[in-house]
């Protein structure tokens, strides 16, 4: 890793820490430090979201700051925050999809598509709820695995930051990996 990128992320878990303690400068200074890996993670989940999403990558990105930075959370380093970020953001889709399924928003509407071109491979609000519901299940009995799952699938994180941001060797995080991918694909299958 190159000394810049080092001194970067040095510099962004110092922020993190002067906002947690309540500096105004730091947190004034910590959204356009962080925007573009937000706002890549964001655009990275709204990709896999089916056509019709009307969730811009931008208004996930400050909804999840909102929550991020009003929710009088602390953050250990660089790797948690992002964690966070991502978690909000799974929570935002999430709240979205089920609100979407309410009857006063169309709930019972069957959506059919102008155009099959269009369709790609992407998630319904349906999937995304069942992946959810899954994981809250998941983790009652393998939080670790759940906890990787989200860090892999909703924060893309590779396998080895998961490892990483979890204290857990590499090969512990890919065999908890494919455990979990296993499971939820099963119970998926359901």
């Amino acid at each position: 890793m190159s000394e810049a990128r080092k001194s970067k992320r040095t510099d962004l878990t110092q922020l993190l820490l002067q906002a947690e303690e309540g500096d105004p400068l730091a947190a004034e200074q910590l959204l356009p430090t962080v925007y573009d890996e937000l706002r890549f993670l964001a655009s990275s989940r709204i990709r896999k979201e089916l056509p019709g999403q009307t969730l811009a990558a931008t208004d996930l990105v400050h909804e999840a700051y909102l929550r991020l930075i009003g929710g009088g959370q602390s953050w250990e380093n660089r790797s948690h925050f992002f964690a966070a970020a991502g978690e909000a953001m799974r929570r935002i889709l999430v709240e979205r999809a089920r609100r979407k399924q309410r009857i006063k928003h169309g709930g019972q509407v069957q959506r059919v598509p102008m155009n099959d071109d269009l369709l790609k491979s992407g998630q319904s609000p349906d999937d995304l709820i069942a992946v959810d519901d899954l994981l809250d299940q998941f983790a009652e009995k393998h939080p670790t695995e759940a906890q990787i799952v989200k860090l892999h699938f909703f924060s893309g994180f590779s396998i080895a930051d998961c490892a990483k941001a979890l204290g857990i060797a590499r090969s512990t995080a890919h065999e908890r990996w494919r455990f979990a991918r296993a499971w939820l694909h099963r119970e998926l299958q359901r």
